[in-house]
């Protein structure tokens, strides 16, 4: 049997827990956990203003992904939130960890937001987020997909 996906939330700095990921992301070119970790370490983005919160996801009390959720930063409306920063381990894809992080982000910013943004550049993860009833929009800046929650 295979261990089980556990996700919670993040209260404390993410430095230590998401060394593994920061280092396999970075050598694959991309920034969006080291801007998350550097982010924090700054205080710019803490994942602690209301409904705000950082997840993560474990198999055999490994962190093997992370995603943020956040008010949106982008002058958006009130009451819409922003997916930030989903990365979840190479050797870990395809095992639904992404849809586990993506489905407590989507059940958590139902409590404070009304609609959730995102931007991504990725295919694969565009056609996650299509799957779990996000838009996808060309017409909105700074975004690239749309999810109403009420």
């Amino acid at each position: 049997m295979s261990p089980a996906i556990v996700v919670t939330t993040l209260s404390t700095s993410p430095i230590a827990p998401l060394a593994l990921l920061l280092a396999e992301s970075e050598a694959a070119g991309l920034r969006l956990v080291r801007r998350l970790v550097d982010e924090w370490a700054g205080g710019v983005t803490r994942f602690d203003q209301p409904g705000e919160a950082l997840f993560v996801a474990r198999l055999a009390e490994r962190v093997v992904g992370v995603c943020g959720l956040s008010v949106d930063p982008y002058g958006a409306a009130p009451g819409t939130g922003r997916v930030r920063h989903l990365y979840v381990l190479r050797a870990h894809r395809r095992l639904g960890v992404g849809r586990r992080l993506m489905l407590e982000v989507i059940a958590s910013a139902r409590d404070s937001f009304d609609v959730l943004r995102l931007r991504t550049t990725n295919p694969v993860a565009a056609a996650l987020y299509v799957q779990l009833g996000f838009r996808q929009r060309d017409d909105v800046a700074d975004c690239t997909h749309v999810l109403e929650l009420r």
